[in-house]
């Protein structure tokens, strides 16, 4: 089945994923493309969005699409640098702003019998998030609406289905975002939103049959929700000619090894579990630096997943739980790669002498949709809401070198963390939640004895998609609890303390 498709063009705006996502939410289909990277098929898209942008349309080095085959000939929605760029190259004038227009604002004007603003009124909130603004509008643009600051804040353009936005229905303060979005798509685009989980999984199962075909796959499982899912997907197509390898790392939470590994055999999975903690452990000795500490695992993971799937005869492919975001971050609205900030130990492709065939069933999905795949199949809530965990697992949350002492007290120090979430239940309102072994000693007192032992951080986030997080606010009767039974229970801690900052300027991983 074909859905309709809506093309994003992106300037790099932070909030361009988000505006793929609020798309998808309604059913539809969306893929992200760099403005200067615009796909040659066009007739595939029904409608298109330019996205926002941290450049000025006043620039020398303004960003500028070739918008042949799109003005005017489809369905257009620019979204803030999208509306000032129209604006100022077809006769309007976008000048800087007396003050940066930033943050919440509400709707002063709304054009009425509009289908672009249908179900919207004024008092709507708005996001606001750019320096410059649309003094003029350009040729043949209509005023649709405005806010107190800001005059043009919504615009079409007669003769055309183009219309434009300086805030951003994306971001979840815009309150009617997902109305307005839903408005230009459905009503003045036609765009049939048919794209659900269930469709999803049906296309994609044949899909891979027709791919695939009678070859052997072998796909490495980590515990988590993305490789899980594909591993699914993949069962549900070609059943036992799907080959699933769990590799325990020694980095692995308390009891994760064999919990899991029961969990993935009870789903009917056609999977083995290799013990390489000695050799991860081997591997890690003496390193400290977090770029080389992941490195050394990905380094050894290659190795262990190699030296398994030779023993399994004639197989052609390796899939992999390879997701949107991961695809799409790995170029930017430039063309360019983007800054690294930290490396992943299982994105990059394999060395040559695997000569594997890649196959990747959740590549065109988000976090959140492989968990609503998931779903459809009739997965456990418990392991679809699992918490996101880092590839390296404990390394890159034990500071400074490893050790199996160190990895010993961080699992003992987890495991109390994690366990309280869940009993009080709070585990399902967080998004992420570990521990921090930190290379500091703290003196303390226990039963009238100075002691010199380890601090541990307690972090927990809220977020979408880990983009970007905000700290929880843990009640602090329930810090005190943890607290209390970290110390008391875990042998070689005497500190406990909880990190409350947020994504950016931290991380959510220290390393």
């Amino acid at each position: 089945m074909q859905h309709d498709k809506v093309l994003i063009l992106d300037f790099g705006s932070q909030y361009t994923q988000l505006i793929a996502r609020r798309v998808r939410e309604l059913n539809i289909y969306s893929e992200i493309h760099p403005f200067n990277k615009i796909p040659t098929n066009l007739e595939e898209y029904k409608a298109v969005i330019l996205s926002g942008s941290p450049m000025s349309v006043r620039s020398d080095d303004a960003f500028h699409p070739d918008l042949k085959g799109i003005r005017g000939e489809k369905p257009m929605l620019a979204v803030c640098y999208g509306a000032q760029y129209l604006a100022h190259f077809s006769g309007g004038e976008v000048a800087p702003s007396n003050t940066r227009e930033y943050g919440r604002a509400n709707l002063s004007f709304v054009k009425e019998n509009e289908t672009f603003l249908k179900n919207i009124s004024a008092g709507s909130q708005v996001w606001m998030s750019h320096s410059d603004t649309i003094k003029s509008l350009p040729t043949n643009g209509t005023l649709l609406a405005s806010t107190h600051d800001v005059q043009n804040a919504a615009y079409k353009i007669e003769g055309e289905t183009t219309y434009a936005i300086q805030f951003h229905p994306e971001v979840y303060h815009s309150t009617d975002g997902k109305q307005l979005l839903e408005n230009f798509l459905v009503d003045i685009a036609n765009v049939n939103p048919d794209w659900t989980p269930n469709a999803f999984v049906e296309e994609t199962v044949e899909a891979l049959q027709q791919k695939i075909g009678d070859d052997k796959v072998v796909l490495g499982l980590s515990g988590g929700v993305d490789s899980s899912v594909a591993a699914m997907l993949l069962h549900k197509a070609i059943g036992k000619n799907l080959y699933c390898i769990f590799v325990n790392n020694g980095l692995l939470r308390k009891n994760e090894f064999t919990d899991v590994l029961e969990q993935y055999k009870g789903m009917g999975l056609n999977v083995k579990g290799v013990d390489a903690s000695a050799r991860f452990l081997d591997a890690l000795s003496g390193l400290s630096d977090p770029e080389q500490k992941r490195k050394a695992i990905g380094r050894v993971f290659i190795e262990v997943f190699d030296d398994e799937a030779h023993q399994i005869q004639g197989v052609s492919w390796l899939a992999q739980g390879t997701i949107y975001p991961d695809v799409i971050e790995s170029v930017s609205a430039t063309g360019g790669p983007s800054a690294t900030i930290k490396s992943h130990h299982n994105v990059g492709g394999l060395p040559d002498f695997m000569k594997l065939k890649i196959v990747e069933p959740l590549k065109a999905l988000f976090k959140d949709e492989v968990r609503r795949v998931g779903a459809s199949m009739g997965m456990a809530k418990d392991l679809l809401g699992r918490h996101p965990f880092p590839g390296p697992g404990l390394a890159i949350r034990i500071l400074g070198d490893i050790t199996p002492e160190k990895v010993a007290i961080l699992q003992e120090v987890d495991a109390v963390f994690i366990g309280e979430l869940k009993k009080s239940g709070l585990y399902d309102k967080v998004w992420q939640a570990g521990a921090i072994l930190l290379p500091v000693n703290s003196v303390g007192v226990m039963g009238d004895e100075r002691t010199y032992e380890k601090c541990v951080a307690l972090r927990a986030v809220e977020s979408t998609d880990g983009m970007t997080a905000d700290w929880v606010n843990l009640p602090y009767e329930f810090l005190q609890k943890v607290s209390n039974n970290i110390i008391n229970k875990v042998k070689g801690v005497n500190r406990v303390v909880y990190d409350i900052s947020s994504k950016p300027p931290a991380t959510i991983e220290w390393e």
